[in-house]
């Protein structure tokens, strides 16, 4: 899915309105993930944390005339690169959240899609289908094999 300058800058700005609320000010830490839930029939993406409090909104245009079944599938790299677009310029370096926290992308059920980026305090790990690619046919090769001896 390609998405016009606008809304990668409506994207940007949203999580950059989200995370100033997590700006430090003192010395408390927050414990919280950060969700991302788009919408594809009224194109926004609602960014919320783990008390379900909204921190910000923005529509993407594209998002709103998107008719497939493959929403979230298209919407994953895009938002993943944003978040990650926000750690390359040092926008996570000063927040009062507690690591480890993940940026989480979130379906209407609010049930989990995928983890976009994990933030801990020796490294940022991006989790990727590459991660684990072939770990069921593994696990069910050892499962089998146990199972016969």
């Amino acid at each position: 899915m390609n998405i016009s300058e606008q809304s990668h800058a409506s994207i940007a700005s949203a999580l950059e309105e989200a995370l100033s609320r997590y700006a430090v000010k003192n010395d408390s830490s927050v414990v919280t993930d950060i969700h991302l839930q788009p919408k594809q029939d009224s194109g926004e993406l609602v960014v919320f944390n783990d008390d379900d409090e909204e921190l910000a909104r923005a529509v993407i245009a594209e998002w709103v005339d998107y008719d497939g079944e493959d929403f979230y599938t298209e919407v994953e790299p895009l938002l993943r690169a944003e978040v990650t677009a926000l750690k390359n310029e040092k926008g996570l370096d000063k927040l009062c959240l507690m690591k480890p926290y993940s940026f989480v992308l979130v379906d209407e059920e609010k049930e989990t899609v995928s983890e976009l980026l994990l933030i801990d305090d020796e490294d940022t790990l991006l989790l990727s289908d590459e991660l684990l690619k072939g770990l069921d046919e593994e696990l069910d090769a050892f499962l089998k094999d146990l199972l016969e001896k």
